[in-house]
């Protein structure tokens, strides 16, 4: 397989991003003594940032592998949203996706950080699901914006943007223009993705959907568990990420679970993102299954090397997916 023309290939791609897109703010600052008001420390605040997060973040790791992503959300009529949109713009993304919406606020999970250490988190938000009007604007719009799509990928972060009905009428749209659809599933929404072409849930998201327990993560307790979802949801493809013990593909004629690379895992934050955007991609441009699932496991597995949640390296991506191409398909557990 000539891993260079794929990537390559990557850049003429337009992904479609649908779902729970917010901002991701960090305050970091030093504590040298104690509130008098309370027991809590006083953070001398030196440094902020704002950053886009949730659904944004696999829009830009999307970005970093060459394609142009395209968010489609809804969020609120606020300050934030406003910052949203600039952050949006210094990345050079377009904003033609976002709605707002008055019955909304955009997301905000406020850090608060002294040195290294994580000392508060404070979430601004609302999760229930959008109203009928403004999830009729969102479809309107995404079916607007996919006619010049090759694949859309569902983030689902449980914020309320994505419900079974506006979820049901994407997919069924998607189909009618052969475009396949990539899901990166929460707890409420996991039963409403059938018909997808590609699901992507870990292992434990996996678990609490499915309402089971898999106590050993062999093939033969992996394929039990997605006969299972296809009873209950009738996915195509399911791409199960198992942490630091690989990745599992079932795709309809061939099932396939892939031990994870060795690596200093520094911080899995963002991981998850990285592996949907890679396959959504490779999805697009009808990369076989078993290679797929390969090279998401691999660029998965790179971005955990760092701290905070980063985008995947596309040239280092590259080098090491050909230092591995000989033996590509033989590192495979389970057999």
């Amino acid at each position: 397989m000539n891993w260079k023309n794929i990537f390559t290939d990557f850049e003429r791609l337009r992904i479609l991003i649908v779902g729970d897109v917010m901002i991701d703010s960090y305050v970091w600052g030093k504590v040298d003594r104690i509130s008098p008001e309370a027991p809590v420390p006083v953070v001398n605040a030196m440094k902020q940032e704002k950053r886009l997060g949730g659904a944004g973040n696999v829009a830009l790791n999307v970005q970093a592998l060459g394609c142009t992503p395209i968010l489609c959300s809804v969020v609120g009529q606020d300050d934030s949203a406003e910052d949203l949109k600039k952050l949006l713009a210094q990345k050079e993304m377009t904003a033609e996706g976002i709605l707002q919406s008055r019955a909304r606020v955009t997301t905000v999970k406020h850090r608060i950080l002294a040195g290294s250490q994580h000392l508060l988190r404070i979430d601004s938000e609302i999760t229930n699901p959008i109203s009928d009007s403004d999830s009729e604007r969102l479809v309107l719009k995404i079916k607007e914006l996919a006619k010049s799509a090759d694949v859309i990928i569902f983030e689902d972060y449980d914020k309320g943007v994505l419900t079974e009905k506006n979820i049901r009428e994407i997919i069924d749209f998607a189909k009618t223009l052969n475009i396949p659809t990539a899901v990166d599933p929460k707890k409420r929404n996991f039963l409403h993705y059938g018909g997808a072409t590609l699901f992507k849930p870990n292992l434990k998201e996996l678990k609490e959907g499915l309402k089971i327990d898999i106590e050993n993560t062999t093939l033969i307790d992996l394929k039990k568990a997605v006969a299972l979802l296809r009873e209950q949801s009738p996915v195509e493809n399911a791409l199960i990420t198992l942490s630091e013990k690989g990745v599992y593909i079932d795709a309809i004629e061939e099932q396939h679970l892939f031990s994870a690379h060795p690596r200093e895992i520094a911080d899995v934050s963002g991981a998850g993102d990285t592996v949907v955007g890679i396959a959504a991609a490779c999805l697009a441009l009808g990369v076989p299954f078993p290679s797929l699932a390969q090279i998401a496991n691999l660029g998965g597995g790179l971005v955990c090397e760092h701290l905070g949640v980063v985008s995947v390296d596309k040239k280092r991506l590259l080098e090491e997916v050909e230092k591995l191409d000989r033996n590509f398909f033989t590192n495979r557990a389970g057999f």
